[in-house]
């Protein structure tokens, strides 16, 4: 599947997910709630993907988990926040750099219309 189908049907399922719950619920409802509307949608997705640092050949585990991590191609990081700050980008680009992967998708669910909150992000 083609990133830019695999990132349509993330949004599209993102967007479902808020019309239900609508805003201000906590970051874990939306993420749970998100990843079994992936999945019914046939996408693969694995939640709260351990995210470890190679550090001078060395493999170490930093604590650092990816929301979701959908068909091994796309992180999506969810926030529930009032204000997107920059260090929120910034934390995902830095999850593609040591994924190694191009695309990802910053989603705010706290916003009354879903569009607003969503920023794609490529490395």
């Amino acid at each position: 599947m083609e990133t830019n189908e695999i990132t349509g049907k993330i949004i599209n399922c993102a967007i479902k997910v808020h019309k239900v719950l609508g805003p201000g619920l906590l970051e874990s409802a939306y993420e749970k709630c998100l990843a079994y509307e992936l999945r019914k949608n046939g996408l693969k997705v694995e939640s709260q993907k351990e995210m470890s640092i190679t550090y001078e050949d060395v493999v170490i585990d930093s604590g650092y988990r990816i929301d979701l991590l959908v068909e091994d191609s796309v992180i999506v990081e969810l926030k529930s926040v009032t204000e997107m700050k920059p260090i929120f980008k910034a934390q995902t680009l830095t999850y593609l750099k040591l994924a190694k992967l191009k695309v990802a998708l910053l989603i705010n669910f706290n916003e009354v219309l879903l569009k607003d909150g969503i920023k794609r992000l490529i490395m």
